[in-house]
């Protein structure tokens, strides 16, 4: 990797550029709504013999996810019809609603504290978790930064104080979610702010350092107690799950025993034998693609893997095709989301990494997280579609052969 980066020219502000809706990006589109399509099904499978989530009723679950999909495919709809020059201007408001939001949680009688960790709004009747919203709001805010210190300054390098000025925006809710403590989403937003970083172009020294700081910044928060000693458990039952089977490794082995029963073939939906019995603790969240494993089996399980894998291949692509510098950055960084979030989800389930409470995108139950990521894949379509422009193409054909 180079240690500079390039700037491509952009569209002069104002310029009219014609895009269509022929031009949407069907596989990252498609992708998208058939995980939302399994997941709400796993979703169903993981629930409907669980009274005591349910109540009794064995289609609650299916109601709640598909309600939270139809929200879902309407928020991505409204993003991605939203000029991406309109998405600039509101990404200051993104990122300022999520730190809000962050603040918030503290707040005796809004915030409220789930599986040990104070992460949720309690509005009303609804349940919401800001750091799912943070996640967009970095990627925008960081892109936005770049774009107005490198492209509104003509300059084609990215220098030291624009590295600085970015982490410092990234900071704010990092520590927030720290504080909360929720370490799956601050390990993923690392992964975000690394991601767009690098394809800015920083130095290697910058990620490098990075890297070391925030290792250091995770054992100094250990050190004084801030991350709780069940999370510190879930660590040391990562290394060896054996060494407390009935505690804090007892997650770790009846997500392995469930993956292990689906075979080749599965189970069959409905007839997992762990996942019927409520043995998987989460197992609709945070463990969901183990009713795939053992219900959908191998090649179940492994149709969820290739859909992700297409997802985070048209986030990479369509920051390839981007001719503009926010654009680029913006479609890196939710790649960035989507995998490092994909691989540490099933990777815990696997026992190949900690585990730390983040969602599998567009498979697991939830609301906040599924709305983050389809307004993601939304502005996603608005880039795709505007780099795809005949008009796009044209004035970048021009510019560059001046």
């Amino acid at each position: 990797m180079s240690g500079r980066g390039t700037v491509r020219p952009a569209l002069r502000p104002g310029a009219s550029v014609r895009t269509s809706w022929g031009d949407v990006d069907l596989p990252l589109v498609a992708s998208a709504l058939a995980l939302s399509v399994v997941g709400t099904l796993l979703v169903w499978s993981a629930t409907a013999s669980r009274d005591d989530l349910t109540g009794g009723d064995p289609t609650a679950y299916l109601v709640k996810q598909a309600t939270n999909v139809v929200i879902a495919v309407g928020l991505g709809v409204v993003m991605a019809s939203t000029d991406r020059r309109w998405i600039r201007l509101w990404a200051p408001v993104v990122y300022g609603a999520a730190v809000l939001g962050l603040v918030l949680v503290f707040v005796p009688g809004v915030g409220a504290v789930v599986n040990g960790s104070r992460s949720w709004l309690q509005v009303g009747g609804l349940s919401l978790q800001p750091a799912e919203l943070a996640k967009l709001g970095v990627v925008l805010v960081m892109a936005l930064l770049f774009a107005e210190r490198t492209e509104g300054r003509m300059r084609r390098v990215v220098r030291s104080s624009d590295v600085l000025l970015a982490l410092a925006c990234a900071a704010v809710p990092a520590a927030l979610i720290l504080a909360q403590p929720d370490l799956g989403t601050l390990m993923v937003m690392a992964a975000i702010v690394l991601g767009v970083l690098a394809v800015a172009g920083v130095r290697l020294l910058w990620l490098g350092g990075l890297v070391t700081v925030g290792l250091a910044v995770v054992l100094g928060a250990i050190a004084v107690g801030v991350i709780e000693e069940y999370q510190v458990l879930r660590f040391e039952a990562f290394t060896d799950p054996e060494l407390d089977p009935r505690g804090a490794g007892y997650n770790t082995v009846q997500a392995r025993i469930a993956i292990g029963n689906g075979g080749l073939l599965g189970q069959g939906l409905f007839h997992g034998t762990q996942t019927q019995a409520g043995f998987v603790p989460e197992q609709h969240t945070d463990f969901v693609f183990t009713v795939a494993g053992e219900e959908l089996g191998l090649l179940g399980a492994g149709l969820v893997v290739l859909l992700l894998g297409v997802l985070v291949w048209r986030c990479l692509r369509i920051a390839a095709r981007a001719d503009d510098l926010f654009d680029r950055l913006a479609a890196a960084g939710i790649g960035c989301w989507f995998g490092f979030q994909a691989f540490q989800n099933i990777g815990m389930s696997l026992g190949i990494m900690p585990i730390t409470g983040v969602p599998l995108p567009f498979v697991s139950y939830g609301g906040t997280a599924l709305f983050a990521s389809a307004m993601a894949v939304g502005l996603l379509v608005a880039i795709g579609r505007r780099s795809a422009s005949p008009a796009v193409v044209v004035r970048s054909r021009a510019t560059r052969s001046r």
